[in-house]
């Protein structure tokens, strides 16, 4: 990555109010860009938002995606050289119990987010959508770009309706003389502190290590792809750079995935955060029914690895100290923003494990 190329340049953060959104303001605020933000108000009691004080240092837009005329409003206030479309209902078991609202996010939503940018003068998007938009068929291999969309719950089904979204308006709209940089970037499970979704992992850990209880686990021996949320956000801002410098042999699909020994079941990471926060590992199965989820899935990012020379940098240890370390300052009432840019530097200067 070149730190100098984002300096002064103006980037347009859909989602920016949620916890990956809220990690990528403060890198590219870091690394000196003009930022603002698009998205619904924060959604939980803490939230990274508030807490990273993201409001000082941004133009901060509230509104929702799934109206077109303020998505459009929004784009000709700020006037965006570079947008990273990431708002989205993320929830896999949220999706079952709001089907219509989840596809009119991340499908129409995204509709509208493309039409703005139409009408704009963006050189590059990337359209961050989800390992989930693939038909998972429970391979012990990684899934590559090239192979088929689909997905058995209405968030997983979102995400591939998205991707297919992205080539139609790549290839209507932004080809030939009008070309610019437009690209989608799949990412697995992402951990980090600052994360209080309902019915995400680490949330649930925290508050039951926080509370010395066992930790509820729907399916302790279901496989996820974990890396740290700043290994697909640097995969992010990369692409995001090739894009700019040659749209043409960078607007496709990639995958931000980490290394094997990465992908390891949800019983494994739970135990290593209690671990690692000096608790005794404890786990209880958590009660009543649940819909589908997928036991096994993972990427394989050679395409980044050999077009963009990405790579992860931390292993899944230092992943989960650093979660660790920053839910430990948020509770002894350390401000959490430098916390934020001292783990950032830290990733940067790290050479790959």
């Amino acid at each position: 990555m070149n730190a100098g190329f984002w300096t002064g340049k103006r980037v347009l953060v859909t989602g920016h109010t949620g916890f990956k959104g809220g990690w990528l303001v403060a890198w590219l605020r870091h690394l000196g860009a003009e930022v603002a933000g698009l998205a619904l108000p924060p959604a939980t009691t803490p939230n990274l938002y508030e807490l990273a004080h993201t409001r000082q240092d941004i133009v901060s837009i509230f509104a929702d995606i799934r109206d077109p005329a303020a998505v459009k409003a929004a784009f000709e206030r700020f006037q965006p050289e570079i947008v990273f479309h990431m708002a989205a209902q993320a929830i896999v078991r949220a999706s079952y119990e709001d089907p219509v609202g989840t596809y009119a996010t991340n499908v129409m939503g995204t509709v509208h987010v493309f039409e703005a940018v139409r009408s704009s003068g963006v050189r590059v998007l990337v359209n961050v959508t989800s390992d989930k938009c693939y038909a998972n068929r429970e391979w012990v291999w990684g899934y590559r770009e090239t192979d088929p969309l689909g997905g058995k719950d209405p968030y997983s089904s979102s995400k591939a309706c998205a991707e297919l979204v992205t080539a139609a308006y790549r290839s209507s709209f932004f080809s030939g003389p009008s070309r610019i940089g437009f690209a989608s970037a799949r990412a697995g499970n992402v951990i980090g502190g600052g994360d209080w979704a309902q019915d995400r992992l680490i949330p649930d850990v925290i508050a039951a290590i926080r509370s010395q209880q066992p930790v509820p686990v729907r399916n302790p021996e279901a496989v996820r792809p974990w890396q740290h949320v700043l290994e697909p956000l640097s995969g992010y801002l990369l692409l995001a750079e090739h894009l700019w410098r040659d749209p043409a042999a960078f607007s496709s699909e990639w995958n931000f995935g980490p290394d094997a020994d990465s992908v390891r079941t949800v019983r494994w990471l739970v135990d290593r955060l209690a671990v690692l926060w000096g608790v005794p590992p404890q786990q209880m199965p958590q009660p009543g029914q649940h819909p589908h989820e997928a036991r096994l899935l993972s990427l394989d990012s050679s395409k980044a690895r050999a077009l963009l020379g990405w790579a992860p940098r931390w292993g899944l240890d230092r992943a989960a100290s650093a979660v660790v370390e920053w839910y430990k300052a948020f509770e002894q009432g350390i401000a959490v923003r430098p916390v934020m840019v001292d783990q950032i530097d830290a990733f940067m200067n790290t050479q790959r494990d």
